[in-house]
């Protein structure tokens, strides 16, 4: 596990880069996998990883794995990652966005 020090600033980090409330990203997740005919259980909607940031988001802290922790640095990694060399985000970039909105990223949220 990640010693006391990182764990915060990763907290942080996460906690800054996710700006979608776990009910935005929840309601996110079963729009996104809805289709014409069906709609996905809520537990089962989204990618795996948007559903793990989810979980992680309903934790404390202290009730965080190593699993969570590895998820926790990917989410940083890939939205910073992507915020960086997109500099602004614009609506038109919807499916950027829309990739994003899945681990909780709303790129055109204040």
């Amino acid at each position: 596990m990640t010693d006391a020090l990182e764990l915060d600033a990763l907290w942080e980090d996460f906690h800054r880069v996710v700006n979608m409330t776990s009910q935005e990203l929840a309601a996110w997740l079963r729009v996104s996998d809805a289709d014409e005919s069906t709609e996905p259980l809520p537990d089962q909607a989204g990618p795996p990883t948007g559903q793990h940031v989810l979980a992680i988001l309903q934790k404390r802290r202290t009730d965080l794995t190593d699993d969570d922790v590895q998820v926790m640095y990917e989410v940083v990694d890939t939205v910073t990652e992507q915020t960086d060399r997109d500099n602004e985000p614009r609506a038109e970039d919807s499916d950027l966005r829309h990739r994003l909105m899945t681990i909780g990223h709303d790129p055109l949220k204040p």
